[in-house]
């Protein structure tokens, strides 16, 4: 653990200044996008709210605005930020590609053999960045919605016996298509996910449409009870903080 570098003025506290009853504007997205998020969480019961509260730090740390930081370092104190450790699932894509060759990577991926016989849509997606040139690329992108597939007929209590790998294709794919911008490829992985309409996809897509601000009153609205609700907020606009809206 790091500390964030936050004033240690109010440590604890859990003050929001009021956010804006409308949509974000463009010209103060990210401020007012972080406010909305926070009185979502202001809805949460105290323990909850506790649980939550570090993860605004990584995002705040992004703002550049001085007053919008400045609210911020009062509001964190000196709240922790994790650093990030290895990617051990990154790290088994490039060991598994480089040790079995793309080709016989690609079948073990089909059979479903080691390594990627646990964690195999994370591992695949992962991989995506090991090919060998775009149209690997593709191809491993199209053997993972392939291996998603339609949702199998047998049940097993009433779930589909592959629902579960087929939601995190679906949510790897969706991750992966949002980076690289590809519209209509996200549209076709989030179908296969759990829920689609989650808000955390939502955030996702206005990073290709542009305008996550006008997701604001949603946001605001929150869920009272779900930490989740939450975090999905901070997931979905952080990629359009770290990485910025998809070119036009």
């Amino acid at each position: 653990m790091i500390r964030a570098g936050f004033l240690l003025l109010s440590a604890g506290l859990w003050a929001a200044a009021p956010a804006s009853a409308d949509a974000c504007p463009k010209a103060r997205e990210a401020p007012c996008m972080l406010e909305a998020i926070w009185s979502a969480a202001e809805a949460l019961p105290e323990k909850k709210q506790d649980r939550v509260k570090p993860l605004f730090a990584p995002l705040a740390l992004k703002l550049t605005d001085p007053k919008a930081k400045a609210v911020w370092e009062l509001r964190l104190g000196d709240v922790a930020v994790d650093v990030e450790g290895t990617d051990y699932v990154r790290l088994t894509a490039a060991t598994a590609v480089r040790e079995y060759g793309w080709e016989m990577f690609l079948q073990r991926a089909r059979d479903g053999l080691a390594p990627l016989h646990m964690g195999r849509p994370e591992i695949m997606g992962a991989a995506i960045e090991f090919a060998p040139d775009a149209k690997e690329r593709e191809r491993i992108i199209e053997l993972m919605f392939s291996l998603a597939g339609a949702a199998e007929s047998r049940t097993i209590s009433g779930i589909s016996v592959n629902a579960f790998e087929r939601a995190d294709f679906g949510h790897v794919l969706a991750e992966r298509m949002m980076r690289g911008c590809d519209l209509k490829a996200f549209d076709r992985a989030v179908a296969l996910t759990a829920a689609p309409k989650s808000l955390r996809y939502a955030l996702w897509r206005a990073r290709i449409t542009g305008g996550a601000g006008a997701l604001a009153d949603d946001i605001r609205a929150g869920d009272g009870e779900d930490t989740s609700y939450v975090r999905q907020a901070l997931e979905g606009y952080g990629a359009v903080l770290s990485l910025g809206y998809c070119p036009k």
